[in-house]
């Protein structure tokens, strides 16, 4: 299922741009970066299970927040991108 995860990180202390630091890293593991803080993840129910636990650990809620959108299998024709960067399709490999 394609999720769409984003986050908003406090960033005005050392420990807050390590923690974004962290959750962007962690994200591409599992998904492509679309935009500044939000990534677009392939992944089943027990990978997003992992992922949401690796960010939950990261992150502090009492300042950071993450969202998750659970698009589904069929997303084809839920995600449309109108702009500057390229769209790119995260199921098919990544050549640079």
């Amino acid at each position: 299922m394609l999720v769409l995860v984003t986050y908003d990180v406090q960033t005005q202390t050392e420990s807050g741009k390590r923690r974004l630091r962290k959750v962007a890293k962690k994200c591409e593991e599992y998904g492509v970066r679309v935009q500044n803080s939000v990534f677009e993840c392939i992944v089943d129910t027990t990978q997003l299970r992992q992922l949401e636990i690796a960010l939950e650990k990261i992150i502090d809620p009492n300042v950071d927040s993450l969202r998750y959108y659970r698009i589904g299998k069929k997303y084809d024709t839920k995600v449309r991108h109108v702009g500057a960067k390229p769209a790119i399709k995260v199921e098919d490999p990544l050549i640079f």
